[in-house]
């Protein structure tokens, strides 16, 4: 097996996205679709949102929000 390079930049808030998908088991994209579906539009209600919910960090909930508002989608 080679290693492959990921769908996303590895600096800025997308270079925490291995870890979030090795901590929380999800895929980017799955968070993604979860932040599509909370029904929340504002940024730190959305990190608020992964933090109470999903348990996540607020780094973790912070780059994947922030990342994800600036209109960027992984792939599937």
């Amino acid at each position: 097996m080679s290693e492959q390079t990921p769908p996303w930049p590895k600096q800025g808030p997308a270079s925490y996205f291995p870890s979030i998908e090795k901590k929380h088991r999800r895929s980017i994209r799955e968070w993604q679709d979860i932040i599509a579906g909370c029904g929340l539009d504002k940024h730190m209600e959305i990190v608020n949102y992964l933090k109470s919910e999903h348990q996540m960090g607020h780094g973790h909930a912070n780059a994947l929000v922030g990342w994800t508002l600036a209109g960027n989608v992984a792939k599937r």
